[in-house]
């Protein structure tokens, strides 16, 4: 009986006069979502409230699938929405959409009528009682409950009337492309995957560059990578993923530097690269999945080693997280049963027995002396026979 969804937005509420941006964002956002579910759709916005009305038939919950995954929706309402025909024509469409939505009528409910045109001749307390009444009369197994009813049946005075009791959870957060553009270091595992999520929902648009080491790597892992960001697709949209030969430099390092420092120098050249492929696609700012003391790589000391290589940002949307946290959102986005697929990437090839935690950066300065014969010119290897794969969901 749905033709329309209702979508509402939460922060995009209080952006004052740049409101109709974001609307408009997240507006755009819908329907690129809609584009490969079956029906036509017409998005639409009016009075704070954002409109998807199906032109034709169309798969329900698909659509509903597509929307629970833009940024920016904090509800999706399954609607009906009705021309105003009079207060007695509004109470018989009320009692034919609580007969056609609840077969069982052993129910609680609670009308909540919201005035959005103050020229309709009735008052939203005289509508809620009127219309409670008239649902009584035809529903005596019914019950009024103001408190926690199990239905709320929303009616708003619109140009339409939208009539809906349901709600469905959307993720929240801010349109894609309404905060810029970041490149996330992307790997196989279980954090970075949800970094891009995050960083995502916060409006950011992402690129990714992965650092392959074949034949260290398999090219299975490398396809578990793809599989990754086709998963963080499906909320970030399109993802262009440089993939970087990073063995030469990995063997460079691993045959003149340090082993315990191995780790951080690795990770500072990985730095230098990622910045160079975000400024060449316009990124503000790097992202990584690191969160502190996790692993020896990501203690504060370590954290600042890597950094100071960098010009630009760095952000990391997991900084604060405990595992359990990162694996629970892992999990809900459905990247995680990929993520522990046992192929390794080559940050997990080249580990240190054991790493350095505290590290000295005028010494990890005086190892990467050791490397000044090649390395730039491997560096610059590596980024010319870079390949891009564009990732879609």
């Amino acid at each position: 009986m749905f033709q329309a969804f209702l979508i509402k937005y939460g922060e995009i509420g209080i952006k004052g006069k740049n409101r109709h941006l974001f609307e408009d964002a997240l507006m755009q956002q819908i329907k690129y979502a809609l584009k490969p579910v079956e029906g036509e759709f017409k998005v639409s916005k009016e009075q704070g409230r954002v409109y998807v009305e199906a032109l034709s038939e169309f798969d329900y919950e698909e659509a509903v699938a597509s929307l629970e995954r833009v940024f920016g929706i904090v509800g999706i309402c399954p609607a009906v929405l009705l021309e105003d025909q009079g207060f007695d024509k509004l109470c018989q469409d009320v009692v034919s959409y609580l007969d056609a939505c609840y077969p069982d009528k052993h129910k609680t409910f609670k009308v909540h009528a919201r005035r959005a045109r103050k020229d309709y001749p009735m008052e939203s307390m005289e509508i809620n009682a009127k219309l409670g009444e008239k649902i009584l009369q035809a529903f005596p197994e019914m019950k009024v409950d103001v408190h926690e009813p199990e239905i709320l049946l929303n009616i708003e005075i619109r140009q339409k009337i939208n009539l809906y009791s349901q709600v469905i959870p959307g993720p929240g957060g801010m349109p894609v492309g309404t905060s810029g553009k970041g490149m996330l270091l992307l790997s196989g595992g279980i954090d970075s995957p949800v970094a891009g999520y995050m960083i995502a929902k916060r409006g950011v648009k992402i690129d990714a560059v992965y650092f392959h080491a074949p034949p260290y790597t398999s090219e299975r892992a490398k396809q578990k990578v793809v599989d990754l960001a086709k998963l963080v697709a499906r909320y970030s949209g399109p993802i262009y993923l440089k993939v970087v030969n990073f063995t030469d430099i990995q063997l460079y390092i691993y045959e003149k530097c340090p082993h315990e420092e191995l780790t951080i120098i690795m990770r500072r050249y990985m730095m230098k690269i990622a910045e160079h492929f975000a400024r060449e696609t316009g990124s503000m700012g790097l992202i990584t999945g690191e969160s502190i003391g996790q692993v020896a790589s990501q203690t504060m000391q370590s954290l600042a080693a890597t950094n100071e290589v960098c010009t630009m940002p760095v952000y990391r949307p997991l900084i604060g997280f405990d595992k359990q946290e990162i694996i629970d959102v892992a999990e809900r986005i459905g990247t995680y049963e990929t993520s522990i697929l046992p192929y390794e990437d080559c940050c997990t090839i080249f580990v240190a027995k054991h790493p350095v935690t505290k590290p000295n950066l005028k010494m990890i300065r005086r190892s990467e002396q050791k490397l000044a014969e090649k390395i730039d010119e491997m560096v610059q290897a590596a980024i010319e026979t870079a390949e891009t794969i564009i990732v879609r969901e």
